[in-house]
């Protein structure tokens, strides 16, 4: 891992700068290249305007590690309140939640209860929720409500992170559930005992990981693809062609505001595209994370610095 990765990713969990560094105004400029707006009506309107384009979309509500069980029900709710204008706005949206904005950290029952409440009403209109992952401490936890929610609800899916040396294991123990997973490459700052470092190795992995659940596809399961890395969605288009998988047996997810082009270029193939949506307050950790996904955003950031 890059000096720049580590140095952003201990920034996204530093309380102090969390609060300090997003009053300055450019740094709430760049953000804007990531996220339409801050408000749901912002998110809303993004995803009307992608919609012509042949392109779905996943919101996220931002926030993580609440400390308060009236705000993760506050949240919960307002989930609740997005499906339903959603609905109304006949968009192809799904939703994405952290079990740490629902109180995962206070009240485990609460949490599920929290989590029940918006996966009950998205099935009652039709719709999808994703759950995504956290930190590698709360992989146990999130695996094990991702089960229990399972059994009752099949509208969910669950996020697995392929920098982290279990998640091969913890697939193989979702395979039974005719699981929907996102695979991501992972996007927290993790020891060395526990996630690959070196980029390849994260790659391959992902890569393992895929195949192995495309081969799944057609007895239940449902595979998205989370990254914008185009050498890796090149190999799994290969994957998924040798094992005589069409364009619509599977998904990509991919980020509001990044690789627009690639975005547009699978959509017009044929292939089934999210765009992952966020939108609140607290954006500033998501928004460092995305930065150390790629240090070489860093540089869009210091244009906007000296800009206007």
């Amino acid at each position: 891992m890059g000096l720049a990765r580590n140095t952003l990713l201990w920034i996204s969990e530093n309380r102090k700068l969390r609060q300090a560094l997003p009053r300055y105004a450019f740094i709430r400029r760049a953000v804007s290249r990531f996220m339409p707006g801050e408000a749901l009506a912002d998110a809303l309107r993004a995803a009307e305007e992608l919609k012509p384009q042949l392109i779905s979309t996943v919101f996220t509500h931002l926030g993580e590690n609440v400390t308060d069980e009236p705000e993760a029900r506050k949240d919960a709710e307002e989930y609740v309140d997005a499906l339903h204008q959603i609905q109304r706005r006949g968009l192809d949206t799904h939703v994405s939640v952290k079990l740490t904005h629902l109180g995962l950290d206070l009240n485990e029952k609460a949490c599920i209860d929290n989590l029940v409440a918006i996966v009950s009403e998205a099935k009652t209109v039709g719709n999808t929720v994703w759950i995504d992952m956290e930190q590698s401490l709360y992989v146990d936890r999130t695996l094990d409500i991702y089960k229990r929610v399972r059994k009752e609800f099949p509208n969910v899916g669950l996020c697995l992170q392929a920098y982290l040396y279990r998640t091969e294991k913890d697939l193989d123990g979702l395979l039974p559930y005719s699981p929907a997973i996102r695979f991501v490459k992972g996007a927290y700052k993790e020891p060395h005992s526990v996630a690959f470092k070196k980029k390849s190795d994260v790659d391959a992995n992902f890569f393992m990981l895929s195949s192995t659940l495309m081969r799944h596809i057609r007895t239940g399961s449902k595979l998205v693809v989370g990254t914008h890395d185009t050498r890796l969605i090149a190999s799994l288009q290969d994957k998924a062609a040798q094992l005589g998988l069409s364009n619509t047996d599977y998904e990509f997810h991919l980020l509001f505001g990044i690789q627009t082009s690639e975005q547009l270029r699978l959509a017009r193939e044929g292939y089934r595209v999210r765009v992952l949506i966020s939108y609140g307050s607290f954006w500033f950790p998501w928004y460092v994370r995305r930065l150390a996904e790629r240090p070489a955003n860093v540089w869009f950031v210091m244009r906007k610095m000296f800009s206007s």
